[in-house]
C-alpha cells in the first residue's frame, strides 16, 4: 500500500495561529530527544552543526520522533550538496541551512534539495527512507512539496541581504541566529545587545516584506518575548544540552553551598 508523509514545517507555520515554539537536540541521544519530543513543544531541531549528531544518530532520532506530535527539523553541518542529499535522503522532511549571508548562497541551498532539472539533488529515493524505499507513490515528481527548507542568516553581511535571500523562490524560513551574528558584528557572546536586537529585527522585517515566515533563536526567556511580540513565527527556546547543564548547576548551588553560581557567557 502506498505511503503517506508528514506535513511539512512549512505547511505547519502557514497554518498555525500563533508563533512555533521548539528547541534544540544536541546530545547526540535518541533517548533525550524522544524525551523532548514528548514535551508539547511544536517542533524541535536536530543539530549536525555543533553538536555529536552523525548522519547514524540523526536517522534513529527522526524515527524516535515520528511517534510524537512535533515537527523534526534537521540543521544540515553547512551548505553542502551532499550533506543535504544525505540528510534528505534519511528522511528529514525539513531542514535548517547555516550561515547563509547571500542570495547566490540561498540558491545553491535551494538547488540541493531539489531533483534536476530544479535541482542538483542525486537520485536514491530507492534505496533511502525519504521515499520509505519506493512506497511513497510521486516522490520524485512531488519531492518539494514533501520538503521545506529555512536558511539562517547569522552575519552581517546576512543582515544586508535579508531581503533578497528571503524573495530566493525555495527559501520556504528565514531563520536568524544571534549568537554567530553577535560574533560578526564584533560583539562576540552579547545575543541581547541593543545593536544585535536591531539587526535581528531589520532581517524579520526584511523577510515579512518577502511574504515569508521568519524566526529567531533565543534562548533568553525574556529576549524571546520580545522576538515573539515583534511577530516572530518561530522561536527556539531551549536546548537540551543547556537544560541539562543548567538544571544541574542549579542542583549544585542548591545544595552544594560553596559550588559556583556564576552567571555563564552566551547560552
Amino acid at each position: 500500500m502506498p505511503l503517506r508523509l508528514d506535513a511539512s514545517f512549512r505547511e505547519a507555520l502557514t497554518g498555525s495561529p500563533r508563533p512555533l515554539i521548539g528547541m534544540w537536540a544536541c546530545s547526540g541521544s535518541p533517548l533525550v530527544t524522544e524525551v523532548a519530543a514528548g514535551s508539547g513543544l511544536d517542533w524541535l531541531l536536530i543539530d549536525m552543526e555543533h553538536s555529536a549528531n552523525t548522519l547514524e544518530s540523526t536517522l534513529v532520532q527522526l524515527q524516535v520522533v515520528a511517534a510524537y506530535p512535533i515537527t523534526p527539523v534537521v540543521r544540515v553541518p553547512s551548505n553542502d550538496p551532499v550533506s543535504i542529499k544525505q540528510v534528505l535522503d534519511l528522511g528529514a522532511q525539513n531542514i535548517i541551512v547555516p550561515m547563509v549571508s547571500s542570495a547566490e548562497e540561498a540558491r545553491a541551498a535551494v538547488a540541493a534539495t531539489r531533483y534536476p532539472p530544479d535541482g542538483v539533488r542525486g537520485v536514491g529515493s530507492a534505496l533511502a527512507r525519504s521515499a520509505r524505499w519506493n512506497r511513497v507513490d510521486g516522490y520524485l515528481r512531488d519531492s518539494s512539496r514533501h520538503t521545506s527548507l529555512a536558511v539562517q542568516i547569522e552575519t552581517a553581511a546576512g543582515v544586508a541581504a535579508a531581503s533578497e535571500i528571503a524573495a530566493v523562490d525555495g527559501v520556504d524560513a528565514v531563520f536568524v541566529g544571534p549568537s554567530d551574528l553577535s560574533a560578526s558584528m564584533g560583539l562576540l557572546g552579547q545575543q541581547t545587545h541593543p545593536d544585535v536586537v536591531a539587526a535581528v529585527e531589520s532581517v524579520f522585517a526584511a523577510v515579512r516584506a518577502a511574504g515569508k515566515p521568519v524566526g529567531v533563536n533565543a534562548f533568553d526567556p525574556t529576549a524571546a518575548d520580545a522576538y515573539i511580540a515583534a511577530d516572530a513565527a518561530f522561536v527556539a527556546v531551549g536546548a537540551d544540552v543547556a537544560l541539562l547543564a543548567r538544571a544541574s548547576e542549579a542542583l549544585a548551588a542548591r545544595f552544594i553551598p560553596a559550588s559556583d553560581g556564576s552567571e555563564r557567557a552566551s547560552y
